[in-house]
């Protein structure tokens, strides 16, 4: 498996995007890997909380996108997209604080990119299946 990662949403229109394409613009540089699992956050009533999580299909990179999607990228500064083979919707979304991140510093933005251990990762989807109904988008 490759690196897993969290991506932490900002706007509201990437969030309905995300789960309607199943696809993702990161503005950051990581490896993104087929395999890798993408949990997916941001800001909700009880704090940056997880919505939901990915397995990365592949990442295409800018210079190989249609001329749209290219044009969009670089207005926004965007790398390229990361593509979803399966993606997975918490609900009601996940606080990081419930979960084995808790004692970490990090807030706010500082999720953006963030590496996790497969370690991490297995802690998160252990904490998500007891405390939220997880569903298969697409």
């Amino acid at each position: 498996m490759g690196g897993n990662f969290i991506l932490r949403i900002t706007r509201e229109e990437w969030f309905r995007q995300v789960f309607t394409v199943m696809k993702y613009y990161p503005g950051i540089v990581r490896r993104w890997e087929p395999g890798s699992l993408i949990f997916l956050a941001r800001r909700a009533d009880r704090g940056d909380s997880f919505v939901g999580y990915g397995v990365t299909k592949e990442f295409i990179k800018r210079e190989n996108l249609s001329e749209y999607e290219k044009r969009e990228c670089e207005k926004m500064g965007w790398k390229g997209a990361v593509i979803f083979n399966e993606l997975y919707r918490f609900d009601p979304p996940l606080p990081i604080k419930e979960t084995a991140l808790s004692g970490l510093r990090a807030k706010g933005r500082c999720w953006h990119g963030y590496p996790l251990t497969d370690e991490q990762s297995r802690s998160i989807l252990n904490v998500a299946e007891e405390l939220c109904v997880i569903q298969k988008v697409g």
